[in-house]
């Protein structure tokens, strides 16, 4: 009899591949799947809810898992964050319902983007976490063209080609930008789904049309267009978090369920 976990894993990507396993570089889940191996004493597959790109972050990627009953939440925590490495921290580990997929079972994903605006953007101790561009953006421009993102759409102008998809259509439930003037401009998304390279090329355009490089009449072009060739380049992978995924209430098990179970297994 076994347990499903969800794992909250916050991770600088900067020294990782991607969460995805790799034939060659460190992956994230390559990571968290050698520690549940130690844990389990045999190989334990690990889902995660978005398949993030080299040098992307995260600050709470649901990692999904089965273990042996035996295993708690608590102590399944405290297991991996004595084993992962310094660049990966597990805020929380919640006990599931079965059949859950962090993947599969997520209602909606949320990313951040920060970009550096300021001189002090190129600081070591920033550029690794930041898009540092050092050039002030016109706050206007880049409320308007956050505003056009909202709702559903098709992003296929806003991924990377190649990608073979039923459709391109993603629901944007929030796009805003929060702008600290002198230092920083931060793109907040939240969707049901997302396309490869889609936040990094929104960016990218909102980004050209706040420098002035580009029409602001392009945001709402581009999403009528399927081809990525007019679209800007994608920002850089440093500057974007994966924020969280959220899940239907039902997929947690509740704590009348898990005292039951802890009786029952007692």
């Amino acid at each position: 009899m076994t347990r499903t976990f969800l794992a909250l894993l916050h991770f600088d990507g900067g020294s990782f591949v991607g969460w995805q396993r790799q034939a060659a570089g460190r992956s994230v889940q390559g990571e968290v799947e050698r520690v549940l191996e130690r844990l389990a004493g045999s190989p334990i597959a690990a889902a995660g809810a978005g398949r993030t790109d080299a040098g992307v972050h995260a600050e709470g990627l649901g990692v999904s898992f089965r273990l042996d009953a035996k295993w708690r939440a608590p102590a399944v925590r405290r297991a991996l964050n004595a084993l992962l490495p310094a660049d990966c921290w597990v805020a929380a580990v919640h006990e599931m319902a079965p059949g859950f997929h962090a993947r599969k079972s997520a209602e909606s994903r949320r990313y951040r983007y920060v970009v550096g605006t300021d001189e002090a953007a190129f600081s070591p101790f920033r550029r690794r976490y930041e898009w540092a561009l050092g050039r002030p953006l016109d706050p206007a421009a880049l409320v308007a063209a956050a505003s056009v993102v909202r709702g559903e759409h098709s992003f296929e102008a806003y991924s990377v080609r190649g990608q073979v998809k039923p459709h391109y259509r993603c629901t944007v439930t929030d796009a805003a930008w929060v702008v600290q003037a002198g230092r920083s401009a931060e793109f907040r998304i939240e969707a049901d789904r997302f396309l490869h390279h889609m936040v990094r090329m929104l960016v990218g355009t909102m980004v050209d049309i706040a420098l002035g490089r580009r029409d602001s009449a392009d945001m709402a072009r581009l999403l009528h267009s399927a081809d990525n060739q007019d679209t800007s380049p994608p920002a850089p992978a440093e500057g974007l978090y994966f924020v969280r995924a959220a899940y239907p209430a039902s997929a947690y098990l509740s704590p009348d369920q898990e005292l039951h179970e802890a009786l029952r297994d007692a």
